[in-house]
């Protein structure tokens, strides 16, 4: 698929007059282009994106000058060769003037010869959003700050390799920070915390995870075994003893480690030992991987508490809770799997009945 169909299939397939934000991204592939894309508040990188109220945005924006005011309150655009930022060669990344996102990287930037500042990828991709541009009688692809919506520029399909894009900015929407200088407060990603959980196959761990609000990245990987750097063939050998595990990046703000526990146990079963459903061997073990003291007491409490459930009379919970040792990221084609191709697993949402209520531990699976 074209560039401009790949945004607009995403565009369109919001609801009618659906404002675009971080979760409208930029597809790499036809697979991806048809998988529906949920609004994210954390960007995988770590980053705040939730969209600011427009007070806040006006607010912001009574800082800029008046030509920074222009181009990204007013969609307006730099006269060619005009931006103080367009022969920058300096180390470091440009971020939003109106809000400190970062949005990209001086080691994406390239000259373009066009007289504007080009990049050929994002920082991150949730950081951009894209918006349908039919002014000047052309249809074109607008970019935006995901987190403010400051106008910055345009993207298009004649940029070099990997991406082939070229994302077009006004120096007027960028404030740069030079590497090794102070990074200000609003560039800053969140303090975010580390928790590992074991259910089965990672592939439908992850992707619940990932539908957690609060939580900026899952990670799949194995864990907890006796050897080094194992590949997915060694760990289904049954000798290294590792698990099939997640890596979770949360926000503490947004969402506690006790809620991760709920949907955790919520989206498994964890009467299962060494199994998951069709799913047989000891990487499918049940398990919590702790970073620390006070994880390791939470997680015991939680269980305790769960298996003294009415669910749970007569039921038996498996789950070992146990300190995290060394995590081995898996494969490229295990990460973000159900997302890329869509196809389901054993897992179910539990996020719905957690945020829902927060007495207790979990009802059901």
């Amino acid at each position: 698929m074209r560039l401009r169909s790949l945004i607009l299939l995403a565009l369109f397939s919001l609801t009618a007059g659906a404002v675009c934000v971080g979760a409208i991204r930029l597809q790499e592939s036809p697979q991806e282009a048809k998988m529906p894309q949920s609004p994210r508040t954390i960007s995988r990188s770590g980053y705040s994106i939730a969209r600011l109220p427009a007070a806040d945005v006006e607010r912001l924006a009574k800082n800029l000058t008046p030509e920074q005011y222009r181009v990204t309150q007013k969609s307006g655009t730099e006269a060619a060769f005009c931006g103080n930022l367009l022969d920058n060669k300096k180390d470091g990344f440009y971020a939003c003037v109106v809000c400190g996102l970062p949005l990209f990287s001086s080691e994406h930037k390239f000259n373009s010869g066009t007289g504007w500042p080009s990049f050929f990828t994002p920082f991150d991709k949730d950081h951009v959003a894209y918006v349908k541009d039919e002014s000047h009688g052309m249809e074109r692809i607008e970019i935006e700050c995901a987190r403010c919506g400051a106008h910055l520029g345009h993207v298009f399909e004649d940029g070099p390799r990997p991406t082939g894009l070229r994302y077009c900015l006004n120096s007027a929407a960028l404030n740069f920070v030079e590497k090794g200088q102070p990074i200000p407060l609003a560039s800053q990603p969140l303090p975010l915390k580390t928790a590992y959980f074991a259910g089965g196959c990672f592939w439908g761990i992850e992707h619940r995870f990932q539908e957690c609000p609060g939580v900026a990245g899952v990670e799949s990987g194995y864990m907890n075994g006796s050897t080094e750097a194992p590949t997915y063939e060694d760990v289904c050998g049954h000798a290294t003893g590792h698990a099939e595990a997640v890596r979770v990046l949360y926000d503490p703000a947004k969402v506690t480690y006790r809620q991760l526990l709920d949907g955790f146990f919520r989206m498994h079963d964890p009467t299962q030992l060494d199994r998951q459903g069709p799913d047989v061997g000891d990487q499918y073990r049940s398990a919590v991987f702790t970073t620390d003291a006070e994880q390791q007491r939470e997680a015991e409490a939680f269980k305790l508490a769960l298996q003294s459930s009415p669910k749970y009379l007569g039921r038996k919970i498996v789950t070992v809770i146990e300190p995290a040792k060394r995590f081995w990221p898996a494969e490229a084609y295990h990460q973000d799997y159900v997302e890329r191709t869509g196809r389901a697993c054993h897992s179910v949402n539990p996020w719905p009945e957690v945020f829902g209520q927060d007495k207790a531990p979990a009802k059901a699976h």
